[in-house]
């Protein structure tokens, strides 16, 4: 019977711990590379290191077009979203600059960290018109709780978020998936992936 109880019991012990294993979310990660072939929803792409790779799009995946854009595109009440560094004067020297289109307007709304060292990300909308100086253009970007000044440094990507589609997805083209569910075989999922058009390359 002690025998019993005990079997009983480490089967118990195996099922709970099988199911918090089960229960605990998948890992996902950024992944970006270039796209080497294309076979309906599965991509064959070329990862950073030479390493190869397939991803995998789940049903109803968005696509996200990246277009080359510039400060001429950035007009007043734009919402857009600039990853920066902190300056010693409370200003935000932009690294990137993405411009989004209207059906977006509101994505990831608000000043945080972003993933590089010491940088931020902010998501708002431009107050006012952008003032051109000797270290770059200057803008006012409003969000909900708050506002900053961002400077635009001469030669900083800028690019416009439009509405994508499967024939974005082509061989050659830059990608980046910001959220990339790893699979247990190596393999990629995304229920979304921003791609560059016409040579393009998403940050």
């Amino acid at each position: 019977m002690k025998f019993i109880l005990a079997g009983a019991l480490a089967a118990a012990s195996c099922a709970a711990a099988y199911a918090v294993a089960f229960a605990q979310p998948a890992q996902t990660m950024r992944v970006r590379g270039v796209i080497e072939k294309v076979e309906g929803s599965t991509l064959t792409a070329k990862l950073a290191g030479n390493v190869e790779t397939k991803l995998t799009l789940v049903g109803g995946a968005r696509i996200v077009a990246v277009v080359k854009a510039s400060m001429a595109d950035i007009k007043e009440d734009t919402f857009l979203g600039s990853a920066a560094i902190p300056q010693p004067d409370g200003t935000q020297k932009a690294l990137e600059v993405h411009i989004f289109p209207e059906a977006m307007r509101g994505t990831g709304e608000g000043h945080r960290p972003y993933r590089l060292p010491n940088s931020t990300m902010t998501n708002g909308t431009i107050s006012g018109a952008t003032v051109a100086g000797v270290d770059g253009s200057t803008m006012t970007v409003k969000y909900k709780g708050g506002e900053q000044r961002i400077v635009v440094p001469p030669g900083t990507p800028i690019v416009r978020y439009e509405t994508g589609s499967q024939a974005d997805l082509e061989p050659g083209a830059h990608f980046t998936v910001t959220t990339a569910t790893k699979k247990p075989d190596g393999t990629f999922e995304a229920n979304r992936i921003n791609v560059g058009r016409d040579g393009a390359i998403p940050q």
